[in-house]
């Protein structure tokens, strides 16, 4: 069959340039998931100080707000995935780019600047469309890094795409600062209402400057030849797979491989029945409804812990020696973006590197457990004592609090952060392959949806309390429920997620 012999080659392939290409390519769209995920706490404190004065944005409007981007990307994905499947992966790649580009400037040019209901309805209505294009990005990434990528190394190659993240981390805590340090030094001695106008300039700036990045891939994402596995498999042109191959990856060609291969059918081949079936048909379910289960519920969960772990960090973290009430409008955004930085430098990133280190040596499963293991034991290290974290007058005074939240995000992304986006580009056929990751990925949106909305609720202290930090009570409490969630991540991963390191994607359909 001579497209398996194209894919036999495609797994052999050596490590080559277009490789750590095809990376940074991919990675664009998690550097936009990113670049907004951590800069969007600090910009909200800027529009809370700027259109809210003395009160604050509520639980009611803030919950909004965060759950209208991530039901964007949850659409994005279930989409996306489907269309990278019908269409093909690079057809609707580009098209994810523009949207998150698009949007991203549209973030910045809200219409309005001075009524804030205005403003905020604007804000959310290119958020959205940001969410749409960002989870879109998600299957269509994953997919296509896993179809170029040789079997011995495809798990190192995912995990640095999505890596990208932590440079999506640095670049808005860095833009974040900059922005704001230049505002605050440019208006000294300005009068109140030229200051107003300028800080209503800087969190749009600070928006789209996000979108640069990601906008100079575009031409290169557009070049991307389709992969190799959806034209041999799906649309069945294994010449034409060959061909593609052969533009950008020294691949060795079919009439060699047919030569020195025998004329036996290579384990992992799919078999003419298996090959028959629809999605969601019961022969589906039969075959890869555990691991669809797997994958999205192990997605749910971990997608509960890191989005409301990132949100406590926006609201406990005030390094600031200085009274909320009494910093400007720069001050508290410039040091929520400060700690994301030192917190992505020390814990995330490493987390992430990690990952590509030993993801092919030590095997998902046993990363995603040992991440959900030692989540759960620092959720409850740092929950009993969280008093120990306030003094007297509210400030921060224990620096070992700090650095055992610090491991949660370590653990985090060397551990099931990292998988989930992994596994679920690996477990299903090619002509499956993009909607079941997008499947999966809008059940961790889902998760992401209950942990935010969750969090802020559960933790809104009463009016009458003006104190920075939410309610110690109820913050423990939370430690303790996700601490809860990170077992039953364990328990799913031992029951129910099969290993996929070192077996070619046709192997792992199959079994």
């Amino acid at each position: 069959m001579t497209e398996l012999r194209v894919l036999s080659a495609l797994d052999a392939t050596r490590i080559q340039l277009y490789h750590f290409k095809a990376i940074i390519i991919a990675g664009m769209g998690l550097f936009t998931d990113a670049y907004d995920l951590f800069c969007i706490a600090p910009v909200l404190n800027m529009l809370s100080q700027i259109y809210y004065k003395k009160d604050s944005i509520g639980t009611p409007l803030l919950s909004t707000f965060y759950v209208i981007s991530l039901l964007g990307a949850a659409l994005g994905q279930l989409l996306v995935g489907y269309l990278g499947d019908r269409l093909g992966r690079r057809r609707v790649y580009g098209i994810c780019l523009m949207i998150m580009v698009l949007s991203s400037f549209g973030c910045g040019f809200s219409v309005c600047t001075t009524r804030r209901s205005c403003v905020m309805s604007s804000l959310g209505f290119f958020r959205f469309f940001l969410g749409l294009g960002i989870g879109g990005d998600y299957p269509l990434s994953a997919t296509i890094m896993s179809e170029f990528a040789n079997k011995k190394t495809r798990g190192a190659f995912i995990s640095a795409v999505f890596s990208m993240q932590g440079l999506g981390i640095l670049m808005s805590s860095a833009v974040t600062m900059s922005v704001c340090s230049a505002f605050k030094n440019a208006g000294e001695g300005s009068s109140e209402k030229t200051k107003a106008e300028e800080s209503d300039i800087a969190w749009r700036l600070i928006l789209m400057i996000g979108a640069i990045p990601a906008a100079l891939t575009f031409y290169w994402r557009m070049r991307m030849p389709e992969t190799a596995r959806y034209t041999a498999l799906v649309k069945n042109n294994a010449i034409q797979a060959e061909k593609d191959m052969q533009k950008v990856m020294s691949v060795c060609k079919v009439t060699q491989i047919e030569e020195d291969s025998s004329s036996e059918t290579p384990r992992g081949t799919p078999s003419s029945t298996s090959s028959s079936y629809k999605l969601f048909s019961r022969r589906f379910f039969s075959l890869h409804g555990r691991d669809l289960f797997a994958a999205s519920a192990n997605w749910f969960l971990v997608d509960v812990i890191f989005y409301t772990s990132n949100l406590l960090l926006s609201q406990i973290v005030n390094l600031s020696d200085k009274p909320a009430n009494m910093t400007n409008v720069y001050d508290s955004a410039f040091e929520a973006a400060k700690v994301a930085a030192i917190v992505a430098a020390c814990s995330t990133i490493p987390g992430y590197w990690f990952t590509v280190y030993f993801i092919d040596r030590v095997g998902r499963v046993k990363i995603q457990i040992m991440g959900f293991f030692f989540m759960a034991a620092v959720y409850l290290a740092a929950g009993i004592p969280y008093s120990w974290f306030r003094s007297e007058n509210n400030k921060t005074n224990d620096k070992g609090f700090m650095i055992l939240y610090g491991f949660i995000f370590f653990f985090s992304n060397f551990g099931p952060n990292t998988t989930t986006f992994i596994i679920p580009a690996e477990l299903f056929p090619a002509r499956f392959r993009s909607t079941c990751h997008g499947i999966s990925g809008a059940a961790g949106k889902l998760g992401a949806i209950v942990g935010t909305v969750g969090f802020l609720w559960g933790t809104k202290r009463d009016e009458e309390h003006k104190d920075v930090l939410p309610d110690v009570k109820r913050v423990r409490f939370a430690f303790f429920i996700l601490g809860g969630v990170c077992v039953a991540g364990m328990f799913v991963t031992y029951f129910f997620t099969r290993e996929t390191v070192g077996r070619s994607l046709e192997e792992n359909e199959e079994e």
